[in-house]
């Protein structure tokens, strides 16, 4: 998998290379909107105000896309993956939705605010230039609502993927980790360096259930991690997935239920300099 690189809202869409289709959108809706769920307070520390121009990078399907409209804003929503922006549209006809990467999507004129959610972490390969995108993007005085996963985010979760190739005979070196998650000082360094100021941050442990996934954690790899799954050696990616779930099981799920080891990162930024 080569997962997209400005995702968000609905799942934290993401963007990879233009043209790429690289996500389920209907699964994703049914089976994972608590990637939106869980980000319905994200709407309120952007407060939208009837009138303001708003970019919603890595809207997914749209479901914060629409919630951020209905408070009166006139708001674009910009996803990397075709399917995705196509199910948006489909979903939300009388919104704009644009397929664009996050390193090098344009607007007209500039936003009062670029809103994010699970969706930065997609972007790793140019994590400034995605931050300076979204700069231009931005009037002076404008503000970068965001929320990421961050450092250590489904560390569980991935430590039981690589043990599980490992066992296949597969190195680490053979996987293209998907995501970037940061540590907090740095990507407050990048927004400082990149023209912002930050005037809130909070990282912080979000545990998630995966209730709507009739397969647990294994739907969540299927959606998610097939940057992992597709190291596997042909024909083993069931045992992959069996191993993984096995070796997570007792921390992820004592239960019966599973919940992931989500770690986030929330900011507001405002925008205080040219690059």
């Amino acid at each position: 998998m080569n997962r997209p690189s400005a995702k968000g809202g609905a799942a934290g869409a993401d963007a990879g290379k233009a043209g790429e289709a690289t996500w389920d959108a209907g699964l994703y809706d049914r089976s994972f909107g608590f990637v939106s769920d869980f980000a319905t307070d994200m709407v309120d520390l952007l407060a939208p105000k009837p009138g303001e121009r708003i970019v919603d990078l890595g809207c997914g399907t749209g479901k914060l896309t629409a919630a951020i409209a209905a408070h009166g804003a006139d708001v674009i929503g910009i996803d990397g993956d075709e399917a995705m922006v196509e199910r948006a549209r489909a979903l939300h006809p009388h919104l704009a939705f644009q397929h664009a990467d996050g390193r090098n999507f344009a607007i007209e004129g500039h936003a009062d605010a670029v809103f994010s959610n699970a969706a930065l972490h997609w972007m790793k390969e140019d994590p400034p230039g995605v931050i300076a995108c979204v700069a231009r993007a931005l009037r002076l005085g404008g503000r970068f609502v965001a929320e990421m996963g961050a450092h250590r985010n489904v560390r569980i979760i991935t430590d039981a993927l690589y043990q599980a190739l490992a066992e296949e005979g597969v190195p680490a070196e053979a996987i293209d980790f998907p995501w970037y998650f940061p540590r907090t000082s740095r990507y407050v360094g990048l927004l400082e360096d990149g023209g912002f100021d930050v005037t809130q941050l909070r990282y912080f442990a979000r545990p998630t259930p995966l209730d709507d996934c009739p397969n647990g954690l294994a739907d969540w790899i299927d959606m998610f991690g097939r940057n992992f799954t597709e190291a596997a050696p042909p024909g083993r990616v069931p045992a992959v997935i069996d191993r993984t779930v096995a070796l997570t099981r007792d921390r992820l799920c004592p239960d019966g239920r599973w919940v992931t080891d989500y770690t986030r990162l929330r900011f507001v930024a405002i925008r205080v300099a040219d690059e």
